[in-house]
């Protein structure tokens, strides 16, 4: 029988196209913005998507009698407080939290074997590590839980590591009802199952292997189908006849004359102006030989970060950061500008996500010692 998913957060699906890839059943998923649910449910349409608030899901008893092996999904921190984690279940009551709280309230409704969170790797360090710290209590409250605990693992991931061609570092906690689970012994197993059938898996990918056979962008952004000329590209590629996505943003002048003075691997700190910009990689362009740094919201506008093309004057395409987030080319994004920049930025890049499909079929289904 293959394994029951759901997905919260689900965004435009990057976390759950990795599971489906690896053979799982994602039978739900939720997600807030109409817009981008509507990304999520075009690449997906064998999932029942829930287009709503995860207060209202889990106010409403949605996922009440719903069986899971896994859910995943990572609730945006932003609001995370400790103010009044003083009194008991203080921090899960904080209506900064609620976020976190609804998620928590599914998992324990539905009590699947493992669930995964992945949020940023500051979520570590807020507030002095109280909040991850509280986090992981929750989850392994025995009294809330009705005496099934979590068994928690967390670890700092870079993208980069699963042959993907960006520095994105993130948390993931994972937790598991199955006792004395070696994490460490199954996270080497699986990375060895995966190597075993894509040998070229795990390779440091450059900007060049990841977008190097893109031809010039189109209005409409549909473009021929490129051959692909490098193993991560092969590995991305699809047999259509066309791919989508592949159109350039329109600068200003001034932001094109800035782009023009800057060189591979500068910024805006070579332009002779002040540029006001919360992010130190402000017009930075890219190197066609090494990795980019974390694709964000904001990769279609030059003071985003280090989006600029290696040769052209423009910042990355929906496509080209698609590819650089490890999305087959067979996925559309739709929606506006904004809207496609928020899906691409905020998602899992599905390599990770497939790994991590891999890890917790290792966990099911191995014996407890990783053997």
């Amino acid at each position: 029988m293959r394994m029951r998913v759901i997905d919260l957060f689900a965004g435009c699906g990057g976390l759950s196209l990795g599971f489906i890839q690896a053979g799982y059943d994602v039978n739900q998923a939720v997600e807030f913005d109409s817009v981008i649910a509507n990304t999520y449910q075009l690449n997906h349409p064998e999932v029942n998507m829930i287009i709503d608030d995860i207060k209202n899901i889990d106010i409403s008893g949605t996922f009440e009698g719903v069986n899971a092996d896994i859910i995943i999904g990572g609730p945006p921190c932003q609001g995370f407080s400790m103010a009044g984690a003083r009194i008991r279940h203080g921090f899960i009551d904080d209506p900064r939290n609620y976020l976190f709280k609804h998620y928590f309230n599914v998992v324990k409704e539905v009590m699947p074997k493992v669930f995964i969170m992945e949020n940023v790797k500051g979520i570590a360090t807020m507030q002095g590590g109280k909040i991850f710290k509280e986090i992981q209590r929750i989850f392994q409250d025995t009294e809330v839980l009705g005496n099934e605990p979590y068994h928690i693992y967390h670890r700092v991931i870079n993208a980069a590591d699963f042959g993907v061609p960006q520095r994105r570092e993130r948390m993931i906690i994972l937790g598991t009802l199955i006792e004395d689970t070696d994490i460490e012994a199954l996270w080497k197993k699986t990375r060895e199952d995966i190597l075993r059938e894509i040998p070229t898996y795990f390779d440091s990918v450059t900007v060049r292997d990841a977008i190097g056979n893109l031809p010039v962008t189109s209005s409409d952004g549909i473009i021929q189908n490129p051959v692909p000329e490098t193993e991560y590209e092969k590995y991305l590629s699809c047999d259509a006849k066309t791919i989508t996505n592949h159109t350039r943003s329109q600068h200003s002048k001034v932001a094109v004359d800035r782009m023009k003075q800057i060189k591979n691997g500068e910024n805006y700190t070579v332009l002779n102006e002040q540029i006001n910009s919360v992010h130190s990689g402000s017009y930075g362009r890219l190197c066609w030989d090494e990795q980019a740094s974390t694709i964000t919201t904001r990769f279609d506008t030059p003071a985003g970060g280090r989006f600029i093309h290696p040769d052209e004057d423009r910042t990355l395409t929906p496509r080209e950061a698609a590819r650089i987030q490890s999305f087959p080319d067979s996925y559309v994004f739709y929606g506006d500008k904004r809207s496609i920049s928020r899906q691409i930025g905020n998602a899992v890049p599905p390599k990770v996500s497939y790994f991590l499909a891999r890890l917790v079929l290792n966990i099911l289904t191995t014996d407890n010692t990783g053997e």
